[in-house]
């Protein structure tokens, strides 16, 4: 076994259990249980984290009743019927060496269902519908349906419970006057707000006795109005501690906080000091969350004792093998998580099924097939973006002989490009994953090369895959030969300089990459430009923030009416956003471009004309499939499999590219 994660890979008493080493993997809402043959796809998950290494997992959340589901069809915990589909799942886990907790979530007013509840009938900023505030009654029924969970989890061979009480659910809006405005003994003093949090917690540990693991998500800090200062939290922390609680992991935020807390412009391990803070007030094992993406970073938050354990939940989506590979030494072969959220957060808040960009089997490990092929045939691809670098590794895993051929000097295609914008920084690990991954598996790459029908047809390949990307696509416009013009490839690869004004024309994804590249300037630190007060000395942990400099003065045009960047991750899009506001970049919507000249560029809107007086025109107009290989094949007779923007160029959709090389190379 490697030492270099000493602490990482060490063992722990939780309670009365011993983990195997300090990586919990965190809870995370799949949907795999809305899809047919949910219990074979849940164990196939769960299965793949515990052969990975991984010494807890933490379930999705389970309700412990029908008002607290956070959906129509989410899952609930409450009869004795459900045990034993929950304990095949326990039992799968166990045959592997990791140890498994439920999580109990009672949604309150963020349940997206007419029948919601929670503290007092005010509705979430996030959350159209209002909810009925619960009787006195209610409580206590409450109360008594997570410890009915609880121990139905138990009945069904969990270990325990990791019990929700953050990012703003229902015991987080009983704790905070933001939510909470009752004044019976559930409201009013902080001991009343908590009291429902606590009693939960004293009454599960009374039934279900020592040897059963209780954890609690605490909300670390909360990053909202009226939530909870530092002191609060410690306060409460003591008292789930003093009431049986074995485990505090500490959640970050509100998912109506307007602090982004784990998408990529976060810093790693930006949320480390709140773990140190509680680690502080209480003697239980204390578990960091969020950002916490690679093994070093862990490993630096366990050395320095600013937490006891570390938990993992997209960076074990990007690589189920994580723990064993860091343990193995196979450092380079851990898969990324980039913090992009695309097949993850967003699918969810899409109501589809959770996956991952960088590794498109999780969630769908029943569906691809991972055996050996059983004859190894000689794979041309063409093209090293995302589509052709996923098809190229996966189909020399399965035993193919494949050729890469690129056109440029690297591999990577446009993730070359997203690698440049501020924020999404993760992708360089990304690109060097990749490219250990073609050395790993013998890959045959041959950069600088452009590869034609004739070429491809002296090579006798039995297959040949088109992953040539896509091409920009210019707009109607007059004057797409005036020096001012900048295509966005050349503006991001820093190649064209552009002065101090620009006209961006396109609201997209890659227009607003563009504008991060144009305006970003050093300035003030993450925690500062969101106004986060790291002593959390403030309610919600929550401070003014400061205004971060531009380098340009950018402005985004438009055809159409909508809001621009409408068409941005439901997750991250809102951050892009305001960090452009926040630097000053806006945005002219219904235009008719007319004609770029020495004056800059000529629109009309509603007819009336007028001039945006600037140094260039930056062309984001979307794209268009590179189709000329692929139609040369065809007219020469050679079959050929399009996949990534070259069969649908649809922004820089890297996910889609990755998933459709995977799925091809699993079918040949």
């Amino acid at each position: 076994m490697s030492t270099t994660y000493s602490h990482l890979l060490s063992s722990i008493r939780v309670g009365a259990h011993t983990l195997r080493n300090r990586v919990v993997m965190g809870s995370m809402h799949t949907r795999l249980e809305t899809l047919d043959r949910p219990l074979e796809r849940l164990i196939s998950f769960y299965v793949a984290r515990a052969r990975g290494g991984a010494a807890l997992l933490v379930t999705a959340g389970h309700s412990p009743n029908r008002d607290g589901r956070l959906e129509e069809d989410a899952q609930v915990l409450d009869s004795p019927s459900q045990v034993p589909f929950h304990a095949a799942l326990t039992s799968a886990v166990h045959a592997h060496g990791a140890k498994i907790v439920l999580q109990i979530l009672h949604a309150g007013r963020y349940a997206k269902h007419a029948e919601l509840v929670a503290p007092s009938a005010i509705a979430s900023p996030i959350n159209r519908r209002t909810p009925r505030a619960l009787s006195y009654a209610d409580v206590e029924r409450t109360i008594e349906d997570f410890v009915r969970t609880a121990e139905l989890a138990r009945d069904a061979g969990y270990d325990g419970v990791e019990i929700m009480g953050s990012e703003g659910y229902l015991l987080t809006q009983f704790a905070a006057h933001r939510s909470n405005v009752r004044t019976d003994r559930w409201g009013g003093s902080l001991e009343n707000r908590c009291r429902l949090a606590i009693e939960i917690v004293a009454r599960t540990r009374a039934r279900l006795g020592p040897s059963f693991l209780i954890s609690y998500r605490i909300s670390a800090i909360d990053l909202v109005d009226d939530g909870l200062t530092g002191d609060e939290i410690d306060w409460l922390a003591r008292e789930i501690e003093r009431a049986g609680a074995d485990m505090l992991v500490t959640g970050i935020g509100w998912h109506e906080s307007p602090v982004p807390t784990i998408a990529n412009p976060v810093p790693r391990a930006a949320w480390a000091f709140a773990a140190a803070r509680l680690k502080t007030a209480v003697r239980i094992p204390v578990v960091a969350t969020n950002r916490i993406n690679t093994p070093e970073v862990a490993e630096s938050l366990l050395a320095d004792g600013r937490a006891d354990l570390v938990a993992l939940a997209r960076p074990l989506l990007a690589d189920p093998d994580f723990v064993a590979k860091a343990a193995a030494g196979r450092r380079a072969e851990i898969a990324p998580c980039i913090a992009c959220n695309q097949s993850c957060l967003d699918h969810i808040f899409a109501d589809a099924t959770a996956s991952c960009l960088v590794n498109p089997l999780a969630g769908r490990e029943v569906e691809f097939d991972a055996a050996p092929s059983r004859e190894s045939r000689r794979i041309a691809v063409i093209g090293a973006g995302p589509a052709g670098l996923a098809c190229s590794i996966r189909a020399a895993e399965r035993g193919h002989r494949v050729t890469l051929y690129e056109a440029s000097g690297a591999v990577g295609g446009q993730l070359q490009l997203a690698a440049r914008i501020p924020g999404k920084e993760e992708f360089h690990g990304l690109l060097r994953w990749f490219e250990a991954e073609l050395a790993r598996v013998g890959v045959d790459v041959r950069l600088d090369t452009r590869i034609d029908a004739e070429s491809l047809a002296r090579e006798r390949f039995d297959r040949v895959v088109v992953a040539t990307g896509s091409l920009a696509r210019h707009p109607d416009l007059d004057g797409l030969a005036h020096p001012k013009i900048a295509g966005y490839r050349e503006v991001i690869d820093g190649t064209r300089a552009v002065g101090a004004r620009v006209a961006i024309i396109g609201t997209g994804g890659i227009a607003h990459d563009v504008a991060e590249v144009l305006v970003h300037a050093d300035g003030p630190s993450f925690l500062d430009e969101w106004g986060v007060d790291a002593r959390n000395g403030s309610s919600g942990g929550l401070q003014r923030a400061r205004t971060p400099s531009a380098a340009r003065t950018v402005t985004l045009f438009q055809r159409g009416t909508g809001r621009p960047g409408a068409r941005l991750g439901v997750s991250t899009g809102w951050i892009v956003r305001a960090r452009l506001k926040a630097r000053g970049v806006s945005a002219v919507t219904n235009c008719r471009y007319v004609r770029v000249d020495d004056a800059g560029l000529h629109y009309t809107v509603d007819g009336v004309a007028r001039v945006a007086e600037v140094d260039a025109v930056v062309i984001c107009a979307g794209q268009e499939p590179d189709t000329t290989l692929a139609m040369e094949l065809g007219g020469a007779g050679i079959g050929c499999d399009v996949i990534g923007g070259a069969r649908l160029a649809t922004e820089l959709d890297a996910a889609r590219a990755i998933r459709e090389g995977t799925r091809l190379a699993s079918e040949l």
